[in-house]
């Protein structure tokens, strides 16, 4: 433990400097001090963005209005979250009360990257059976987050998960150490699918159609601390699949396929995910229900949860260049220029989301408010 926290306080020390030298409003300056420090930021117009005149902007401006339910949003745009109750022309609200900034990549990549995920569905009963007997599990009991910046605040963002081990606070236990007589955790229900239960947390939330005919709703609550791993490059290094073969699609028939190392394959990703019942669909982080092709999920430590962004990409096949809100986060996605698209529910979707992989623009809008100018 003590390993991991010598690292923990040494990565914010690779990121000193001001990754973003345009000037910035009161208002801007802000939030990106406060939730967005180390973002590469370049400010632009919305003229510079790619079919900004195409935007249905009456569906964004909607969006926006949703998301002021919470109240992440309420902080990063203030009284922007009343007055878009009061707006005529939605695409004139957004060229008058923000501004687009530009994001580019963090680190040594050039350019950013799109995926996509869906709410997938799982059979499933709330009593263990032969056919039900993998168990989809609430937080336990026994585990503990401490937030590393109430101690350190340079820290921001990053949180420590274990447990009790007499006084020590040690690493909770990963996907392959999980013992289901001992771990202290209720359980929601149990499905008949391991495999299937292993896409629902990298998804992060789903449905669960039950043996008695109802459908509950399970969300995101929490996690077990350990670093996500894909199992996808895992299956590339032994040589199952090649790199373009990787996709949600291929490596689910391999492990159908290959039956006796599924167990293998699986735990080489340490990462657990917790769920909760819901009682809405496809809730994110924000516990809004997401909206297909308007919600996102990013890496929290470049993009605040409840920002409002312009993405331009392409997606089976077509191009996409809309207005969408940061709703939700996931452990695969990391970096400034990186996003997951929320694509819906079912087949479709998740043949869709299953594919994606394409090069992404992206653009943070920030408030002017307290701006003398305008570009538009």
């Amino acid at each position: 433990m003590n390993k991991i926290i010598f690292l923990l306080l040494t990565i914010p020390f690779f990121f000193i400097g001001c990754a973003h030298k345009e000037p910035l409003s009161k208002a801007q300056k802000k939030i990106v001090e406060k939730y967005m420090p180390d973002t590469p930021l370049k400010a632009s117009t919305f003229k510079k963005l790619p079919a900004w005149n195409n935007e249905e902007h009456g569906k964004a401006l909607e969006n926006f209005i949703n998301s002021c339910k919470s109240k992440k949003t309420q902080d990063l745009y203030s009284g922007l979250c009343q007055k878009a109750n009061e707006v005529n022309d939605p695409k004139l609200f957004f060229e008058k009360e923000f501004r687009p900034f530009t994001i580019t990549a963090n680190g040594e990549k050039k350019e950013g990257l799109l995926t996509g995920y869906y709410e997938p569905q799982l059979h499933g009963s709330r009593e263990k059976t032969q056919r039900f007997k993998y168990p989809v599990y609430a937080t336990p009991e026994d585990l503990i987050i401490v937030d590393l910046d109430e101690v350190y605040p340079e820290l921001k963002h990053l949180r420590l998960r274990g447990k009790l081990l007499g006084n020590r606070l040690v690493p909770y236990d990963t996907r392959e150490d999980i013992d289901e007589n001992t771990i202290a955790a209720e359980v929601i229900c149990y499905v008949d699918s391991k495999i299937d239960l292993f896409f629902l947390e990298v998804q992060g939330s789903g449905r669960v159609l039950l043996d008695d005919g109802t459908t509950i709703f399970v969300a995101y609550h929490n996690q077990n601390g350990h670093k996500y791993t894909s199992i996808g490059k895992y299956l590339i290094k032994i040589g199952a699949l090649t790199l373009e073969e990787v996709s949600l699609q291929s490596i689910k028939k391999w492990l159908l396929e290959n039956p006796s190392r599924v167990d293998e394959v699986l735990n080489q990703n340490d990462s657990v995910v917790y769920f909760k019942e819901d009682d809405n669909p496809a809730s994110g982080s924000l516990g809004l229900c997401l909206n297909p092709k308007r919600s996102i999920a990013v890496d929290r430590k470049y993009i605040p949860l409840g920002a409002m962004l312009y993405l331009d990409s392409k997606v089976d096949g077509d191009a996409i260049s809309q207005i969408v809100l940061a709703q939700d986060t996931g452990g695969a996605i990391k970096g400034s220029l990186r996003a997951d698209l929320f694509l819906g529910h079912g087949k479709e979707a998740m043949n869709i989301a299953g594919k994606l992989k394409s090069p992404l623009k992206m653009w943070v809008l920030l408030p002017r408010q307290d701006e003398s100018d305008s570009d538009e």
